[in-house]
């Protein structure tokens, strides 16, 4: 079997069990373990969990990146320069979406494996009943990321707009044709995975339960899907399925983030502790994210040209003034460093390791830890339920609770102090050559919203706002920018870091909101997103 990177404590099973991950579409060898056992199920699902991360990617495509010097920067990277433009990418890295796809598909299969086991068993243990909903969860999860990095943004149109393939069962052809159906019928298999399998998870069996789909990151996961799907009802009822009846217990402890030496190794691995009640899936992955949103000047010529530069944070998200004040008010400070050529502010959240391919030469691969889910994103998901159901007062006490978390701030927010604030904001890209940043965004989602200037739609821009800034470097940014038809410039800074040249815009019906699928599948007969 062809895998880039692979860990050691579960090759033997990878290789027996996986679908080949540079292979998927093109071969499948039968060739897999006899899964009849606790032991062996619980191993498998470890594989069920993908290696390689979309989170880069995704901050690449929205508008947390901006172009530092354009093509005078000598210190660049074609494939980012792909990513960043939006374009197909004709090369790949770990971080690239031709590996995202494959891992995620053999994730899938891995779970599939293991979903035919249990059926061959047949009357399950506790146990065995728990493993069952975690590989229904994690078939779901790895589809419903698919869906959000190569699909458009789930609308009720989405009968009409391309799905991929749905893998149900194990394969057993060598070169298998697949049917990529609609968005419509994806999103509804996950749907009926995902509720399968919240009737299953459970946490008794796990060591480590943060790095599996324990309840909370299930019903976390739940949230977000129906959030997606715009069945705001469910979100909220998801939600306080982990929140309960006070969701503060359950948030990180920022004042104490705050108060460490400003060390990225110190901060970073502090931010991913399993002990945090706020991180409630953790995923590892071989990533050079740590370094680019990293201490210094770290990550190399990825980090250089393509970054969250000092104007985007001074003007639209970490130093902008916001309805809670400044940047001092947030208990750990952004860090930002600028030279010739290179400008990124950052917030410590991605750690980075080395995992030695051979120690003697000190060559190997990078690798990070990253929330799949995390408490935080859960609340501001809620709060934008609330929004969309127009229960503005439950919503700004969401606001509220989030933003006197994170930041130092006491203002309670009600939903005529947050209209407030955002009627007097001015909207990005209002000048004469469309590239000037603000605090808002014009939003044109598919569902129906109320006009400019209505409580609802500043609540929105609060919503919006707040995610941005807790879920930075995690490319939860680019789904927001998809589901609400966020329009982004790409800009060239100059050498004061402001923007000066506009050289592309996506549109909120652009095609390339949809990755195109990675060129090995399609020339192995599945059918390419538009362009």
């Amino acid at each position: 079997m062809k895998k880039y990177i692979i860990q050691a404590s579960v090759l033997a099973l990878s290789a027996m069990a996986l679908t080949g991950c540079d292979d998927f579409l093109d071969t499948m060898p039968d060739n897999r373990a006899t899964l009849n056992n606790e032991e062996k199920i619980t191993k498998m699902l470890v594989s069920a969990y993908p290696d390689n991360e979309y989170i880069y990617v995704a901050e690449l495509m929205s508008d947390n990146t901006d172009d530092i010097g354009g093509p005078q920067n000598p210190y660049t990277h074609r494939w980012a320069e792909e990513i960043y433009a939006w374009k197909e990418e004709t090369e790949t890295r770990n971080s690239s979406t031709e590996r995202f796809w494959s891992a995620s598909y053999g994730c899938i299969a891995a779970a599939n494996e293991v979903l035919q086991a249990l059926d061959k068993i047949g009357e399950l243990s506790p146990t065995l009943k728990e493993c069952k909903g975690e590989a229904l969860l994690c078939r779901a999860y790895n589809h419903f990321m698919l869906a959000n990095m190569f699909c458009q943004a789930y609308t009720k149109n989405a009968a009409s707009h391309l799905g991929l393939p749905y893998m149900e069962a194990c394969e057993s052809e060598l070169i298998p044709q697949y049917e990529r159906g609609n968005l419509a019928d994806f999103y509804g298999k996950i749907e009926k995975d995902l509720i399968e399998g919240l009737k299953l998870i459970g946490d008794s069996h796990y060591s480590v339960p943060k790095y599996h789909f324990n309840v909370s990151a299930a019903y976390a996961f739940a949230a977000r899907f129906y959030l997606y799907t715009e069945n705001w009802g469910e979100v909220v009822k998801m939600a306080n399925r982990v929140f309960g009846s006070d969701p503060r217990p359950m948030l990180r402890d920022w004042k104490a983030l705050g108060s460490l030496a400003l060390d990225h190794d110190i901060v970073s691995n502090a931010f991913v502790n399993a002990s945090s009640n706020a991180n409630l899936l953790l995923h590892t992955a071989v990533s050079e994210a740590g370094l680019i949103y990293g201490g210094g000047y770290s990550g190399g010529t990825l980090a250089c040209r393509f970054n969250h530069c000092s104007y985007t944070s001074e003007n639209e998200d970490m130093e902008a003034t916001n309805i809670f004040g400044g940047s001092t008010e947030f208990y750990l400070r952004p860090a930002s460093y600028s030279a010739s050529n290179y400008n990124k502010v950052v917030w410590f959240k991605l750690p980075y390791m080395m995992e030695y391919v051979d120690i003697v030469a000190q060559t190997g691969y990078f690798r990070t830890v990253y929330p799949a889910f995390t408490s935080e994103e859960l609340l501001l998901n809620r709060a934008e339920a609330y929004v969309m159901l127009k229960e503005y007062d439950k919503a700004a006490a969401d606001l509220t609770t989030w933003m006197q978390n994170m930041t130092k701030s006491t203002k309670v927010l009600t939903p005529q102090v947050v209209s407030d604030f955002y009627n007097k904001a001015k909207y990005c890209y209002s000048d004469g050559a469309g590239i000037e940043s603000a605090l808002k965004k014009h939003l044109n989602p598919a569902f129906e919203i109320d006009d400019e200037g209505s409580i609802q739609e500043n609540m929105l821009q609060c919503v919006l706002g707040f995610r941005r800034l807790e879920t930075i470097h995690f490319g939860l940014r680019w789904f927001d920018v998809k589901r609400y038809g966020i329009e982004i410039p790409r800009r060239q800074m100059n050498a004061q870091g402001r923007p000066v040249l506009k050289t592309d815009v996506l549109t909120k019906d652009d095609p390339r909101r949809a990755i195109q699928i990675p060129l090995r599948v399609r020339d192995a007969g599945l059918e390419a997103n538009p362009r």
